[in-house]
């Protein structure tokens, strides 16, 4: 064989060669696009929704999947991120794995959807969204031996994270007694069309994440109730009824906007049909995307935004409910109903449980602090989470800005005095800033 044949040879060698290692870590490359995980979080919104979880039971759906798949990413980059271990309530550290065959990314995916897939009742959705990731992954070329390791791998994280979360109360909550009507009528009653239960009257018993008690950042105590005129009470209802009876165009807008309410249901005669949204974290879930997906964030900055935000939500509804089934203040709807015009509907459907303080004003604000810390002061984005339940985007200058206006349209929708709204917002702010000062998941 003459020298200019044995050099081709090696030319054709060292290509294939080439090829076959490019072709054989192309999955990897291609396991770090940030969309993976901004799908797997729209699939469990798109559950929450058509399972119609109520806005505390949601934050709680949203919370542990989002920890699960945070536990599990911080391993392929351990210089950077730092365990949740020994930062939130009683969770102990994940053991690493030995096997070299783990694609981390590939199993935070896994962790996530095992864990979410607990807590959700229509499985078969998510066996559907399953087998279409799985056909995704396989697409990649990644080995058998990878997606074996790396779903065995994230599932071991995934029944770790659920272990510690049977501890957290929820399922002990589910045999408590409902809240019993009191007669006075300061006191918060069910409201029309269909004048449902109290939701979620013992989400206070729930183990916090970060904060040390439901009660940690109580707000001031309510305006005391009196319905003589002039009286500042009074004066809170009368607003509620005023704007409500003059609304512009944009404050309409604003109260639809941030409506969020998962469950809405019309009555035409005898007939009844229901409208299903997201909740009000899931909103926030929906900024998260926008944000991260704006800043261009790669995959493990993705899922640190949403693990920051989801934690936040979480306590911050713990919180809010603490102080709603403790002051029991009545809706302004049963009020107006009954001393100013019986026919009087709010712009949205007042939701069933206690007024006192606005979960919109808590949530919102607790997200927002949270979100700054991670993106800045002044971020301007438009919110596009509402165009698929059929309503315009709308623009902000920062999350602050955000929050201030999914606070007021609480007023506008009617469904809220404006004490509620304002004790709302700094309950929500403080909670946010000491989470901020007290979760720390990534080093500078």
């Amino acid at each position: 064989m003459n020298k200019n044949i044995k050099f081709k040879i090696m030319i054709l060698s060292i290509l294939v060669l080439t090829i076959s290692c490019s072709q054989s870590t192309e999955y990897v490359q291609k396991l770090e696009n940030p969309e993976l995980f901004q799908d797997v979080m729209q699939n469990l919104t798109d559950i929450i929704v058509y399972d119609i979880f109520s806005p505390p039971v949601a934050s709680r759906v949203y919370a542990y999947p989002s920890i699960a798949a945070y536990e599990t990413m911080r391993f392929s980059k351990p210089e950077k991120y730092l365990t949740l271990s020994g930062q939130v309530k009683e969770l102990e550290q994940v053991k690493p794995t030995t096997d070299k065959n783990v694609n981390f990314n590939l199993a935070a995916l896994y962790a996530f959807n095992k864990v979410g897939r607990t807590f959700i009742f229509s499985e078969d959705k998510m066996d559907d969204f399953e087998e279409s990731l799985d056909k995704k992954i396989k697409s990649f070329k990644t080995p058998r031996n990878v997606m074996k390791s790396s779903k065995n791998y994230g599932e071991f994280v995934a029944n770790h994270i659920l272990e510690w979360a049977k501890n957290d109360n929820y399922n002990q909550t589910r045999t408590f007694p409902k809240y019993t009507i009191k007669e006075p009528e300061k006191f918060w009653k069910p409201t029309p069309p269909d004048y449902m239960d109290g939701i979620e009257p013992h989400w206070n018993k729930i183990r916090t994440l970060i904060i040390e008690s439901p009660e940690m950042f109580p707000p001031k105590p309510p305006i005391k109730f009196d319905l003589t005129k002039g009286s500042p009470f009074q004066n809170q209802l009368q607003q509620v009824y005023e704007i409500g009876e003059n609304l512009s165009d944009e404050q309409l807008e604003v109260a639809k906007f941030w409506d969020c309410n998962p469950y809405v249901t019309h009555h035409r005669g005898h007939a009844m049909f229901a409208t299903k949204k997201i909740t009000p974290g899931g909103h926030w879930i929906g900024i998260t995307s926008v944000a991260t997906r704006k800043t261009k964030s790669n995959f493990s900055e993705t899922i640190n935004a949403y693990v920051n935000v989801s934690i936040s939500l979480f306590d911050a509804f713990i919180s809010c409910w603490d102080e709603k089934w403790k002051t029991l203040v009545v809706r302004p709807e049963t009020l107006i109903n009954k001393y100013y015009d019986e026919e009087w509907l709010p712009v949205l459907q007042t939701p069933p449980f206690p007024e006192y303080t606005s979960g919109h004003s808590v949530i919102s604000r607790a997200a927002a602090v949270t979100l700054t810390d991670l993106f800045g002061e002044n971020f301007y984005f438009v919110d596009t989470t509402e165009l698929k339940y059929g309503l315009n985007e709308r623009s902000f200058n920062s999350f602050i800005h955000a929050s201030e206006e999914a606070a007021i349209s609480r007023l506008y929708g009617g469904i809220h005095y404006m004490m509620a709204i304002e004790e709302g917002v700094t309950q929500g702010n403080k909670l946010g800033i000491y989470i901020v000062d007290n979760l720390q998941t990534k080093l500078n």
